[in-house]
């Protein structure tokens, strides 16, 4: 007789949250640093954006976006739309009107969920207005007619405000109240896992950006993949300073939740305030994932300050750090388990990560391995598999790879060969299967053709004492077709000049890689994560 075999219940991801409000009503769900929520107020939430949506037209597999910052509302919208078989489409916050405006067309969006004023300069309702301007001659609480966005018919607020054109909050809450729980629930016995949850929106650098479709498997298995990696239980409390509109943000929910675990998040990432709510929380599993987040995190003046022991598990190294930040962290707490993550949003998120039980210098130095269903090699460009520890693409298989690229089946056919996606970056896989990540294949500089990885001349510069963060672009050069140029952002307090940055880097790497210049920076230009280093070529360009 065959023995029992664990299993996982792969689910959508309405009934994730449906099942553990069921089983954890009244413990805490969501928690902000000014507001918290137990699961079944969240699931109260999540039913009630549902039923306003149905009220409001939207059906299942329509295309709904939602331009919030991180708030209850984000995350009750996006549940709330799963379980009636819509599709969620985030936005980033950050959007201009160009990019608002191509997603809004691109992705179909019959309905928008957004707010007025979120911050000083930053209110939806003018940027909205700016875009589409017919909202200004629109009745509010109507029907739209759009000629350049024909399938958007609603624009609703959760904010207490009012504008021509938009939906106000309380026409929203009235409408919800003529939808009865059941038709909801009706609905959600017909959502497949195949089906797609979301549409991601990748930031673009030469292009418009592309908008990744998502399966309910692909995120919830990927999420729940995690929680098993990092040994998760209802006792975790899982924080993440990504913004909802990331897939860092969206799959961790779903880890979080499909153990029952609390989920902290943030409006926007405040080093301070982020320290506080770990410390006051007891966050016991913390995704910070990039380097701008954990830099300002080790370097805050609260950082030595705030007890943050409860920290078991944190997902610290992407490979682009300075080794200076392992060390502060471990210094600092010294019973935390740092593990390194590869991932990216055609992959609902994470494919390698580290096993807590991995040495130090693995955790800190490599980037794990695959998740189990998860398949990775490293390729050359002639597609042959690359051999032990030589660099090559990164591909991946398995379930938590996206289904397509919406209305764009040239760039999936070229992204998605013979079963695997190629990812467009640069890694090795070394002797036992752990993944090393080497910068992305298009983050390569031409040096008086030699190629030279932007990456090994970042990190290389982090190592000087005095540096927090360091992103390298290649200037056009007349002789040697591009030169590497640093820009530098320097630790609080620390002074360097760029001779002296220069002068680190000579005799460590070969002379055609140092950079030729430096260039000081206190402010990045951001994505939603990433240093955007197309606006770095810009600054360097100008």
């Amino acid at each position: 007789m065959l023995a029992f075999q664990e299993f996982t219940a792969v689910t959508t991801v309405g009934d994730l949250l449906m099942h553990t409000a069921a089983a954890l009503p009244d413990k805490d769900g969501l928690v902000f640093p000014d507001r918290r929520q137990s699961f079944s107020e969240v699931r109260a939430g999540a039913l009630r954006m549902a039923r306003g949506f149905l009220a409001m037209g939207v059906q299942p597999g329509d295309h709904v976006g939602v331009l919030l910052p991180s708030s209850p509302e984000t995350v009750e919208a996006f549940f709330g739309l799963a379980l009636i078989g819509a599709i969620s489409v985030p936005i980033n916050a950050r959007f201009r009107a160009r990019e608002l405006t191509y997603i809004t067309e691109n992705a179909d969006l019959v309905t928008i969920l957004t707010s007025g004023k979120v911050s000083e300069g930053l209110n939806f309702i003018d940027r909205l207005t700016e875009i589409f301007p017919e909202l200004v001659d629109a009745p509010e609480n109507a029907d739209l007619s759009i000629a350049r966005a024909p399938k958007l018919k609603r624009v609703i607020l959760v904010s207490d405000d009012h504008a021509p054109g938009f939906t106000d909050a309380a026409s929203f809450s009235a409408a919800a109240d003529t939808i009865l729980d059941e038709t909801i629930l009706n609905l959600r016995a017909h959502v497949r896992v195949s089906d797609t949850a979301l549409i991601l929106y990748t930031s673009g650098t030469t292009s418009d950006p592309k908008g990744c479709l998502i399966s309910h498997e692909a995120l919830v298995r990927t999420g729940q993949a995690m929680a098993k990696r990092y040994e998760m239980t209802e006792a975790d409390v899982f924080w993440s300073p990504l913004p909802l509109y990331h897939i860092g943000a969206m799959f961790p929910l779903c880890a979080a939740w499909s153990v029952g675990a609390s989920y902290l998040s943030m409006q926007y990432f405040d080093a301070g305030v982020a320290l506080e709510m770990i410390e006051r929380d007891r966050a016991t599993v913390t995704y910070p994932s990039f380097g701008t987040f954990i830099a300002d995190m080790i370097y805050h003046p609260d950082f030595e300050k705030r007890d943050l022991s409860s920290i078991r598990i944190m997902n610290s190294n992407m490979a682009m750090q300075p080794p200076s930040f392992a060390r502060a962290i471990q210094d600092k707490i010294p019973n935390i388990i740092q593990v390194g993550t590869y991932g990216m949003t055609e992959t609902s998120g994470t494919v390698t990560t580290s096993f807590p039980t991995d040495s130090f210098e693995a955790r800190t130095g490599r980037l794990g391995k695959p998740f189990d269903g998860l398949k990775v090699r490293i390729t050359r460009p002639d597609g042959t598999e690359c051999g032990v520890d030589e660099v090559g693409e990164i591909c991946v298989r398995g379930f938590s790879i996206f289904t397509e690229y919406y209305k764009d089946p040239v760039k999936t056919a070229e992204a998605k060969k013979n079963g695997w996606f190629h990812t467009g970056d640069l890694g090795s896989l070394d002797a036992d299967g752990t993944l090393m990540f080497h910068g992305r294949l298009k983050d390569m500089l031409k040096v008086g053709g030699e190629n030279v990885a932007a990456q090994e001349i970042e990190t290389l510069v982090c190592g000087h004492d005095a540096v927090k963060l360091c992103q390298v672009v290649g200037r056009p050069d007349a002789r040697l077709q591009e030169v590497p140029v640093a820009f530098v952002e320097l630790k609080p307090g620390a002074t360097a000049t760029p001779d002296e940055i220069m002068s680190f880097c000579k005799g460590k790497i070969a002379s055609f890689k140092v950079p030729r210049d430096v260039r000081f920076i206190t402010e990045w230009p951001m994505s939603s994560s990433k240093i955007q280093k197309f606006k770095l070529k810009e600054m360097l360009e100008a």
